[in-house]
């Protein structure tokens, strides 16, 4: 138990270092769309799609797999 608090911790010291350390505003464009947000956010953001679309992908495959 004790562990695991030292480790979540550890990484939310590092999230926040992070996330201080890119506050910068960055402007993406795709097509017609902008939108201005922060360097952290953005890199977040595109983290979790990453991760939603392996899931998804792996859950296909598996699902095919099965079948």
């Amino acid at each position: 138990m004790r562990f695991y608090l030292i480790v979540v911790l550890a990484l939310a010291t590092i999230a926040l270092v992070f996330t201080i350390q890119n506050v910068a505003a960055v402007d993406v464009t795709f097509l017609v769309w902008t939108v201005t947000m922060s360097r952290a956010l953005l890199i977040m953001f595109v983290l979790a799609i990453g991760f939603l679309l392996g899931w998804f992908l792996h859950s296909y495959y598996s699902y095919r797999t099965k079948r």
